[in-house]
């Protein structure tokens, strides 16, 4: 259950070690992306079980991760036996996201909106990347229902966000920059969150795990950008050419209001427990006020470390008071360091020799952010250690 709400690997193993030692019982786990192994033994080893399962990657829930986290502690401090907390698991497994479709689906529109002041655009870009944004929220929804959209949802995304993109430029609003928006609509599916866990299940020597992560993020970010460009080719073709402009600067104000819609819609779409909404959305506030702050001092996309510091021993007091995993406040905090769109913009000055927003050395920037994002969460889980496993 914990795999399934997208706990990195180490985190998960340190968990189920913790539960089984309360439980007494000799255990081993090892967790990648696609799979579980449980091996569990007596004293003597006379008696042994092995159990391996075959596991889709996870997706963020932080409602179903909150709930099965109480959960355990219920069972591990005596609150409730283990059929009971059986029934309680499928009772989980089967929940509803808290917010319904409507909301998740202007969750999604806010989000991206949201990422495009955060990325300098106007305010055209602003608006159509909101509404390309609700696009992709119908593909996510049609992926759910259907296997096939599943396999290829990043790629029909991308291509649909696109073409659309080079629709509404022709008829409707002219002059605006097309890269931009399609990096701004598709925002919530690239995925600089997994390629940040990835590298940090790395750093802690979670070999198989690490690099499975890393190379599952990259071939979906090479989907993306797959789509977007065939998309943009067909629509060059059929609208005409359009010239790359780069948006006027706005105010810095914009900014913050930016970062406060990101994080009411990742409340929705990260399906944030209400009890612990004020939290997550201050986490936000803190990764990006305390980034920008030092980037003022540090170059070279070094302000991520004091973020991610900043962050990492904020959720961790998170995580002491209301006795809850510090993944549910950190997740959103990350998505405002995390530099997956900065990825995709190399990805895409690489291949087309373009680019859309300006940024020098933007592949020296996107590998140091990265570094820079596991050592100021290693170096925070120092100074501020969390109670819990997760």
């Amino acid at each position: 259950m914990l795999h399934k709400y997208g706990s990195p690997s180490f985190r998960l193993e340190a968990y189920l070690s913790e539960v089984a030692h309360h439980l007494g019982v000799h255990a081993s786990f090892i967790s990648t992306p696609t799979s579980l192994s449980i091996v569990l033994w007596s004293d003597r080893h006379e008696d042994e079980y092995n159990h391996a399962a075959r596991i889709d990657p996870g997706e963020l829930d932080m409602n179903s991760l909150s709930l099965t986290d109480e959960l355990a502690f219920q069972l591990l401090s005596g609150e409730i036996s283990l059929a009971d907390a059986d029934k309680r698991l499928d009772q989980i497994d089967a929940m509803q996201s808290p917010y319904n479709k409507t909301l998740t689906g202007v969750a999604f529109g806010t989000a991206t909106s949201a990422f495009a002041m955060l990325m300098g655009a106007g305010w055209p870009e602003i608006f159509w990347s909101g509404v390309l944004g609700v696009i992709v929220y119908f593909w996510t929804l049609w992926s759910l229902r259907s296997k096939r959209v599943n396999l290829m949802l990043e790629s029909v995304a991308s291509f649909t966000v696109g073409f659309s993109a080079c629709a509404i430029n022709y008829y409707f609003d002219s002059g605006f920059n097309i890269w931009l928006i399609i990096l701004s609509s598709l925002i919530i599916l690239v995925p600089g969150l997994s390629l940040t866990i990835g590298l940090a299940e790395l750093s802690s020597r979670n070999l198989v795990s690490g690099t499975a992560r890393v190379m599952d993020a990259t071939m979906q970010l090479f989907k993306l950008y797959f789509g977007a460009f065939i998309g943009i080719t067909l629509g060059y073709q059929l609208f005409g050419h359009q010239e790359l402009q780069v948006a006027d600067t706005l105010p810095f104000w914009v900014n913050w209001l930016g970062v406060l819609m990101l994080s009411i819609g990742l409340v929705a779409i990260f399906r944030t427990r209400m009890k612990h909404v004020p939290w997550a959305i201050v986490s936000t506030f803190i990764a990006y006020g305390a980034s920008t702050w030092s980037s003022a001092y540090l170059e070279n996309g070094l302000g991520a470390f004091v973020g991610a510091f900043a962050l990492g021993v904020y959720s961790n007091i998170f995580s002491r008071t209301m006795n809850a995993p510090s993944t549910i406040v950190a997740m959103h905090g990350l998505i405002v360091l995390v530099p997956g769109s900065k990825t995709y913009i190399g990805l895409n000055s690489f291949i087309s020799g373009q680019d859309f927003i300006k940024a020098d050395h933007i592949g020296q920037e996107t590998f140091l952010i990265l570094m820079s994002l596991v050592a100021g969460l290693i170096f925070a889980n120092v100074v501020m250690p969390t109670k819990k496993a997760l």
